[in-house]
C-alpha cells in the first residue's frame, strides 16, 4: 500500500486516515489512488469510519457491495464489522491498481454478506466462502484473539482477515476470468480441471490432508484446483502488497526495490517474487529480534512460483503487453 499526502498541507496520510493533523477532512478515491477533499463521505463514515466517498445510494463503492451486515444489536459486532470492512477496502484498493472494480471496469461486482457468530438470538454458525458471486465473511474472525486461537487449532501458518478477503475474492476473480476466451484452457493446464467434484475433493482433503509441496503453496491448495487458485492468488496479493508497502516507506535492500518502485506496475513476475522473497526474509529476521511471528512464513518452491506467475499475468488487466492467447513467462506450457 502507498503512503499518501494531504491535499491541503502535504502532510503524510495513511490509507485508513479520515482527517489530517492539519484538520483537513479527507476521503480516499480508489480510482485515482489519492486522498481527496470535498467529496461527500460514505453513509457508513460515522458508524464504521469508512473513508471512501459516496457513490451509490450514499454508500461508497466498497460498502455498496455489502448486502448484509452483522447483528448490530450485539455490542461487539459494530467494531468487528468496521475491522472487516477496513480489510475489504484495503483489498479492493489493491485490486484497483490492476484495473479491477474501477469505474472503467464494466464487469460484475461481488456481493458480500458480513455475518457474526454472535447474534441477539445466541450463537450462530457462519461458514466463510464464495458461491456464484456471493462472498460470506465471518466478522467474528476480526477479533485477533479468536483468529489466533483458530490459527493454532487448525495448524495454519497465516490467518488474517485480509487473508480471508483475498482468498474469497480470488474465487470471484476466477469466475470473472472464466468468461475470457483463453483463460479456462490455460488455467486447467496449470492448475488442473476445476470441474472435478468439489465436495468429494474437500471430503478427501479433510480425511487425509496432504502437505504443501513443490506446486502447492499450502496444504489446502492441494484439495482442489479452485482452492489452489484461491490460495495462490491470495499469496500473490500478499507478496505484491508487501513489496509495494516496503517501497512506499523507502526501505530497501542492496538488491532493491529501487526508489519509486511500483510493485503493481511490475510486469516481470519472477523479478517481483524475487524482490518480495528477499524483503520477507529480512523482515522475518527483524520480527524474530522482537520474538514475533514471521511476516511471511512460507517457502516458494519452483512449481509454486510458476503458478504465481500465471496468476500475475491474468490479474494485471491494465498490462498493454497482455493478450488472452499469451502464455506468461514462467508458466507451465
Amino acid at each position: 500500500m502507498q503512503i499518501f499526502s494531504c491535499p491541503a498541507c502535504g502532510g503524510t496520510l495513511y490509507f485508513e486516515n479520515t482527517r489530517c493533523a492539519c484538520g483537513q477532512a479527507v476521503t480516499f478515491d480508489p480510482d485515482s489512488q489519492q486522498m481527496i477533499t470535498g467529496a461527500a463521505p460514505c453513509a457508513n463514515h460515522k458508524t464504521i469510519a469508512c473513508n471512501w466517498p459516496a457513490e451509490q445510494d450514499g454508500l461508497c463503492r466498497s460498502c455498496a457491495m455489502t448486502r448484509t451486515v452483522p447483528d448490530l444489536a450485539t455490542a461487539e459486532n459494530t467494531e468487528l464489522w468496521a475491522t472487516t470492512e477496513a480489510a475489504k477496502r484495503w483489498m479492493l484498493a489493491n485490486l484497483a491498481r490492476w484495473g479491477w472494480f474501477t469505474r472503467a471496469d464494466p464487469g460484475p461486482r461481488p456481493t458480500f454478506e458480513m455475518l457474526s457468530e454472535q447474534t441477539r438470538q445466541g450463537e450462530a454458525q457462519v461458514v466463510m466462502g464464495h458461491a456464484e458471486g456471493l462472498i460470506t465473511i465471518n466478522v467474528t474472525e476480526a477479533s485477533e484473539a479468536t483468529r489466533a486461537e483458530r490459527r493454532e487449532t487448525l495448524g495454519e501458518l497465516y490467518r488474517t482477515m485480509l487473508g480471508h478477503m483475498r482468498h474469497e475474492m480470488a474465487h470471484f476473480l476466477h469466475k470473472r476470468l472464466m468468461q475470457e476466451g483463453a483463460f479456462a484452457a490455460a488455467f486447467r493446464q496449470s492448475f488442473g480441471d476445476e470441474r472435478a467434484d468439489y465436495a468429494a475433493a474437500l471430503e478427501q482433503h479433510y480425511a487425509n490432508p496432504r502437505p504443501a509441496d513443490d506446486s502447492h503453496i499450502t496444504s489446502y491448495a492441494t484439495s482442489h484446483p479452485h482452492e489452489d487458485w484461491a490460495e495462490t492468488t491470495a499469496h500473490l496479493l500478499h507478496l505484491t502488497d508487501l513489496l509495494d508497502s516496503v517501497a512506499a516507506t523507502g526501505l530497501a535492500l542492496p538488491e532493491g526495490p529501487p526508489a519509486g518502485y511500483d510493485a503493481y506496475a511490475e510486469s516481470d513476475a519472477d523479478h517481483l517474487l524475487t524482490l518480495a522473497i528477499h524483503i520477507s526474509l529480512a523482515l522475518n529476521h527483524v520480527n524474530r529480534a522482537m520474538d514475533l511471528p514471521d511476516v511471511y512464513p512460507f517457502i516458494l518452491a519452483p512449481g509454486v512460483r510458476e503458478k504465481l506467475g500465471f496468476v500475475h499475468h491474468w490479474l494485471r488487466r491494465g498490462d498493454p503487453a497482455r493478450t488472452d492467447d499469451q502464455t506468461p513467462a514462467g508458466a507451465a506450457s
